[in-house]
C-alpha cells in the first residue's frame, strides 16, 4: 500500500511541476547571462567535442567555473539549437528529478510520507523556485540541486549499510554537484546536520557503550574529511574565478558593517518572500542606508527562532535540522563575501528552503493533538495551499516570457533599479529601439553616476545612431571609471577605423587584446584596420588567429578572402570565400563569382 502511495505521490509532483511551470515552454532567452552563457557562446554553439570538453573544463566565464554545467548547455544547443523551449524544458526536467530525489530520501529516512511529500511539494512549487527554473542561464542551480538530491539520497542508503561503493556513489553525485555549482559547498554541514536527524546516527553514538563510542564519533567525523576535502578544493576554486572576473566586490565599495546589516535583514526577508511570494524580482538593487530599526527587529527575530530550535532539539529535532539548514546554506551567496551586486536574488533560496520547508511539513502537525482532526483538516489545507503557490507560479512563469516582460516587470516592484534600467535599455537597442534604449540608460545613470555598463551600453546605441561624437564620449567615460574595458577599447577602435583614424584604431585594438587574449572581435577588427592601412599581412596574420580561436568564424574566412584577392591570390581568396559562404557569409563568394573569379 505504501509503495502504491509513494508511486501516487511522485505522479503528482511530475504533473503539479509542470503545471506550474509549463508556460516556460514558450518563453525566450533573456538579455541577461543567456547570451554569454548559451546564444552568442561560440563553445556552447560548437557541439561536444575534444576542443568544447576542453574549454568547458578550463574556461572562467562570468566569474564561475562550472564545467558540467558548460556540458549541459553544449549538449543543449546540439539537441535544440536556438530554440529556448529545449532548454527550458531539460531545466525543469532537472528541477523535478531534483524534487522527487528529496521526496524519496525524505521519505527513506523518515518513514513519514505524508509530511515528505508536503515538503517536496512545497519546495517544487513555490514562486521562488521560479528564477531557477525559468532563467536558462541558471542551469548551473537546477543541474547542481539535480546531483545534491541524488547524493542525499544514496547517503541514506550509506547510513543503512555501510558499504564504501554506497560511499563512493554519493561522493561522486557530490562532486558533480560542485561541477555544476559551488552553492553545494554547504552539504557536508547538511549532512552532519541530517546524521542527527532523521538518520539519528548522532543518537546512537551517544547512546553506544564508553569503549566504542569514540569509535563510532571517528567514524561519523571522518567519514565526512572527503567531503569537506571537496568542499574546500571548490571554494578555492571559486573565490579564484570570482577573483579573476572581477566579480567580488571590495570592501572599500560596500564596507563589512554594510554587507553584515544585509545579510541579517536578508535572513527576514527571504522567509517573508517564502510566506508571502509577491513582488518577486529578478535583480533587488543593493541598498547601502538600512533603517537601524529594521537591523534590530531581524536580528531579535532570528535570535528567538534560534533560541527556540535549540531548546526544543530533543523534542522537536527537525526543528533544529530544518532552521540551521536554512541558515547554514544561505551563508556562501547571504553576501559576507560580495559578488555582484544584487543585494538577495530568489535563486538564492533553492538549495536553503528545504529547510524551512522540513519545519512547516513536521511541525504544523503538531498543532493538532488528534489524528481525526489532522486528517479533515491538514489534508485539504496542504492542497489548498500547494495550488494557491502553483497557480502564483504559473503566473510568475509568465514575467519571464521575454527581457521587456521580466525586466518591466522588476521596475514596477523595485524602486532605483539602474541594474534593471541598464538591461532593459541593452533589450531595446538589440530590437532598434535606439531612443527607449538611452532612455534607459540615461535612467541607469542618474541612478549611479559611476556606472561604466550603462556609459558602454549608451555608446553602442549611439553609435548605432550614427552619433559617433556622443559615442566616443561614452566609451572615453567608460574607459576613465574602468581602465580594464576591453569592449570599450574595441568599440572606440571602430569609430576611429571608420573616420579613417587608423593608428587610433590599431592602438585601441591592441589594448583589448592585452586586456582579453581571446577577444576574437579585436582581432578581426584589428585586420580591417590593418587592410584599410594596406598593411595586408599584418592582417591575414589577425584573421589567422581568429580562425585558430573559432574555426567557425564566417567573418573572419571572409575578410582574410578579400585580402587575398587584394593580393592577387585567388585560388587562397576563393577558398576561403566559398569556406565563409558555407558558415553562412556569402557576400565575397557572390561579388567573387560575379567577376568570374570563383566558380
Amino acid at each position: 500500500m505504501k509503495k502504491k502511495y509513494t508511486y501516487f505521490i511522485i505522479i503528482f509532483l511530475i504533473v503539479t511541476s509542470f503545471a506550474a511551470f509549463g508556460r516556460i515552454a514558450g518563453n525566450d532567452f533573456i538579455n541577461l547571462d543567456d547570451n554569454e552563457y548559451i546564444t552568442e557562446n561560440s563553445h556552447i554553439q560548437s557541439g561536444i567535442n575534444p576542443e568544447s570538453i576542453k574549454w568547458a573544463f578550463t574556461a572562467v566565464v562570468l566569474a564561475n567555473w562550472h564545467p558540467i554545467t558548460w556540458l549541459s548547455h553544449i549538449l543543449d544547443w546540439s539537441l535544440f539549437g536556438a530554440n529556448a523551449s529545449g532548454h527550458h524544458l531539460v531545466s525543469l526536467l532537472l528541477h523535478i528529478g531534483a524534487v522527487i530525489f528529496l521526496f524519496l530520501f525524505l521519505n527513506k529516512t523518515t518513514n513519514n510520507i505524508w509530511p515528505s511529500a508536503f515538503a517536496a511539494a512545497l519546495f517544487a512549487l513555490h514562486p521562488l523556485r521560479m528564477e531557477s527554473v525559468a532563467w536558462a542561464a541558471e542551469r548551473k542551480d537546477v543541474l547542481s540541486m539535480f546531483f545534491g538530491m541524488a547524493c542525499l539520497y544514496a547517503y541514506a542508503f550509506y547510513a543503512e549499510n555501510s558499504k564504501l561503493s554506497r560511499y563512493i556513489l554519493s561522493l561522486i553525485l557530490f562532486a558533480l554537484a560542485l561541477m555544476s555549482k559551488p552553492m553545494m559547498v554547504t552539504l557536508p554541514f547538511v549532512l552532519m546536520l541530517l546524521d542527527y536527524w532523521p538518520l539519528g546516527r548522532w543518537q546512537k553514538e551517544i547512546s553506544a557503550p564508553v569503549k566504542s563510542r569514540s569509535h563510532l564519533t571517528g567514524r561519523l567525523l571522518w567519514g565526512k574529511a572527503p567531503f569537506i576535502f571537496l568542499t574546500i578544493g571548490s571554494s578555492i576554486v571559486t573565490l579564484w574565478a570570482q577573483n579573476k572576473g572581477g566579480a567580488v566586490v571590495s570592501m572599500e565599495r560596500i564596507p563589512l558593517l554594510k554587507r553584515v546589516t544585509n545579510a541579517i535583514i536578508s535572513y527576514i526577508a527571504y522567509l517573508e518572500k517564502t510566506f508571502c511570494p509577491v513582488n518577486l524580482a529578478v535583480v533587488y538593487p543593493y541598498e547601502l542606508s538600512l533603517p537601524l530599526w529594521k537591523v534590530i527587529i531581524s536580528v531579535l527575530i532570528l535570535m528567538l527562532i534560534t533560541v527556540i530550535v535549540i531548546y526544543y532539539i530533543k523534542k522537536l529535532p527537525f526543528l533544529f535540522v530544518g532552521w540551521f539548514w536554512y541558515l547554514g546554506t544561505l551563508i556562501p551567496v547571504i553576501g559576507l563575501v560580495q559578488v555582484g551586486s544584487q543585494a538577495m536574488a530568489d535563486r538564492y533560496t533553492y538549495l536553503p528552503s528545504i529547510g524551512i520547508a522540513i519545519m512547516l511539513a513536521w511541525g504544523i502537525p503538531l498543532l493538532f493533538s488528534r489524528a481525526d482532526i489532522r486528517k479533515k483538516i491538514l489534508f485539504p489545507a496542504g492542497i489548498a495551499v500547494l495550488a494557491v503557490l502553483a497557480v502564483v507560479t504559473w503566473k510568475q512563469s509568465g514575467y519571464w516570457e521575454n527581457s521587456i516582460e521580466l525586466f518591466s516587470h522588476t521596475l514596477r516592484v523595485t524602486k532605483n533599479n539602474y541594474l534593471v534600467h541598464n538591461n532593459r535599455g541593452f533589450t531595446y537597442d538589440n530590437l532598434g529601439q535606439y531612443q527607449l534604449a538611452i532612455s534607459d540608460f540615461n535612467k541607469a545613470i542618474s541612478l549611479k553616476e559611476d556606472y561604466a555598463d550603462a556609459y558602454y551600453n549608451r555608446g553602442r546605441s549611439y553609435y548605432k545612431m550614427g552619433h559617433y561624437q556622443h559615442a566616443t564620449e561614452d566609451y572615453n567615460k567608460v574607459i576613465r571609471l574602468k581602465p580594464g574595458y576591453a569592449y570599450a577599447y574595441n568599440n572606440r577602435g571602430i569609430i576611429y577605423g571608420g573616420l579613417g583614424q587608423y593608428q587610433l584604431a590599431v592602438e585601441d585594438f591592441n589594448k583589448a587584446i592585452i586586456l582579453k587574449r581571446d577577444y576574437t572581435d579585436a582581432y578581426n577588427n584589428r585586420g580591417v584596420t590593418y587592410t584599410n592601412m594596406g598593411q595586408y599581412q599584418r592582417a591575414i596574420d589577425d584573421y589567422n588567429e581568429v580562425i585558430r580561436r573559432q574555426s567557425n568564424n564566417a567573418n573572419a574566412y571572409n575578410n582574410r578572402g578579400l585580402v587575398y584577392f587584394m593580393q592577387g591570390n585567388g585560388n587562397l581568396g576563393c577558398s576561403d570565400a566559398q569556406k565563409a559562404c558555407a558558415l553562412g557569409n556569402c557576400n565575397l563568394f557572390e561579388m567573387a563569382k560575379r567577376k568570374g573569379n570563383c566558380r
